[in-house]
Order: C-alpha cells, then structure tokens, then sequence
C-alpha cells in the first residue's frame, strides 16, 4: 500500500468517525515513536491530514491532541524500556539489522546533544525511535529522560495536527 492510499484510509475512517479519531491518533503516535515499529509505519502524514480534519469536520483540538502526545511519550518510553533491558543486543534484531546506521546514528547525537537531544531527535525521521533507544541502552537519567520526551510529545503532536489544520484552513481560503 502506497503511503498516500494509507493516509487517505486512515483520513476517510476519521473523517466518518470522529469518535475513533482520538484512539487512532494515539496508534499512529505510538507506532510513530516505537523502536523498530517506526520504520514500518509513516504516521506523520496521517497525522498531519487528521489535523487537516479538525476545523473541516468538527474535531475537537484537546482530545486529539493529548491522545497523540500521550501515543508519542509511551512509544518513546517502551523504546527507552527495550534499549536500557536489552542493550547493544536491540542492534541485532530486525527491522535494526536492515539498518545498522540507526543505532550509531542515535548514539553519536545522543553524545553530542544529551538531553535537548531526546526533545530534537522526536522531529527527525529515523531518529525518533533510535534516540530513546540508544538512551535506554546508555541509561540516560530515567527523570531526565522523561521530562524530554513528554515534554517535545506534546510539541510535536502540537505541530503535526495544527500543521494540517492551517495547511486546511489555508485551501479554504485560496479556494
């Protein structure tokens, strides 16, 4: 499936019930934010389009937002979890093996940035789910951890949806 036909499922099931848009922007943050899920799914876009629905099609801001700031803080907390038990062995495991310039990617920013590097790796592709990672397997201050990777979920999330709602209210206009 092609990402444009998944985004474009995942909008129309939103858009037909908004009900579930708030439990699926929490999957889609998560599987964002998890070691090794993230690569398999590109749920920025979606999430950018589901914020393109929020004044469209009535969605509230404040349930959708905190479900995909909490969905993003949980991924990155689980992959934290997996780096600090299963150390330099996490490197070995599939998707990671197909890619092993992730974890000496993470661990080089990780270096370099320390804790603003946790609040700056969430809005950069790969290393969204690498940095927590390579946190985790070099037992970054638990608390220290934490206070970072809440605190940029919420931007992030913030950005994304309020991306697609101005990208939306920016067609209205025009049109």
């Amino acid at each position: 499936m092609s990402l444009s036909a998944y985004v474009q499922d995942i909008t129309t099931f939103v858009h037909d019930h908004r009900a579930w848009a708030a439990p699926i922007v929490f999957a889609l943050a998560f599987g964002e934010s998890l070691a090794f899920i993230s690569l398999l799914i590109p749920a920025w876009a979606a999430l950018v389009a589901i914020g393109a629905l929020i004044s469209s099609n009535g969605l509230s801001f404040w349930p959708v937002w905190i479900a995909g700031s909490l969905g993003a803080a949980l991924g990155d907390w689980l992959s934290y979890w997996i780096g600090l038990k299963l150390e330099y062995s996490v490197q070995h495991i599939w998707p990671l093996s197909r890619h092993p310039d992730l974890i000496p990617r993470g661990e080089a920013f990780v270096k370099r940035w320390g804790i603003l590097g946790i609040f700056i790796g969430r809005f950069f592709g790969p290393l969204r789910a690498s940095v927590p990672l390579v946190a985790g397997i070099f037992e970054m201050p638990y608390w220290r951890f934490q206070l970072a990777n809440f605190s940029s979920a919420f931007v992030w999330a913030a950005v994304l949806l309020t991306l697609g709602d101005v990208i939306s209210a920016a067609l209205k206009w025009l049109w």
